[in-house]
């Protein structure tokens, strides 16, 4: 699934979140770490997993480093972020999945990211990913609605975010960087407005 909108300046460092790793029947969320450069390379430059985002594959572990470090940017600028999933019993990396501060219609939100490696497709770990992080956004940041941005096409993507509790708001479609996206949302209802530095 794509990323949505632009990583706002890292003007505060928040404390107090239980978000340094989640944990769920089969997986284990932590954050990201320099080391995890490997894997966010060997994922994002494997053509099947960013098939329906062509704009998001990598070619050089340097392009794979500079993402992390925007990954990485965001965890020591708000205090989360896209977590790395593997298996609660260790293992390799099955892929990544988090939420990054975004504005979609000048509303500030919570963009939804998931991306596995295809050998972990099929089994219901996305979905058992996605749906963990945003429970922890919803609990933790309940002003700030979760989006998800998906390609028509990609009706694989379009069932994690369902699974995950998001439902389709066509209201908020718009163009993406690949094509056209459809949003599905969490928490899209008036809010009070958000202020500190999740602020727009």
């Amino acid at each position: 699934m794509a990323q949505a909108g632009r990583v706002p300046a890292a003007d505060a460092v928040i404390t107090g979140f239980d978000n340094a790793e989640l944990r769920t029947e089969r997986l284990t969320l932590r954050r990201p770490v320099a080391d995890d450069v490997v894997a966010v390379h060997e994922i994002h430059r494997d053509p099947l997993a960013c098939a329906h985002n062509p704009s998001d594959a990598l070619r050089t572990p340097e392009e794979a480093a500079g993402l992390l470090e925007r990954w990485l940017e965001h965890w020591r600028g708000f205090g989360f972020g896209y977590w790395v999933v593997r298996p609660r019993d260790a293992g390799r990396t099955l892929g990544f999945c988090g939420v990054k501060l975004t504005d979609i219609d000048g509303r500030r939100g919570l963009n939804l990211f998931y991306r596995f490696d295809p050998a972990a497709w099929g089994r219901g770990i996305a979905s058992e990913a996605a749906r963990e992080v945003v429970r922890w956004a919803r609990a933790t940041l309940p002003a700030l609605p979760v989006v998800a941005r998906v390609r028509p096409a990609n009706t694989a993507s379009q069932r994690v975010a369902v699974n995950a509790g998001l439902t389709r708001a066509d209201h908020l479609d718009r163009p993406g960087e690949d094509g056209p996206d459809l949003l599905f949302a969490a928490g899209w209802a008036p809010s009070p407005p958000v202020k500190g530095p999740f602020a727009r």
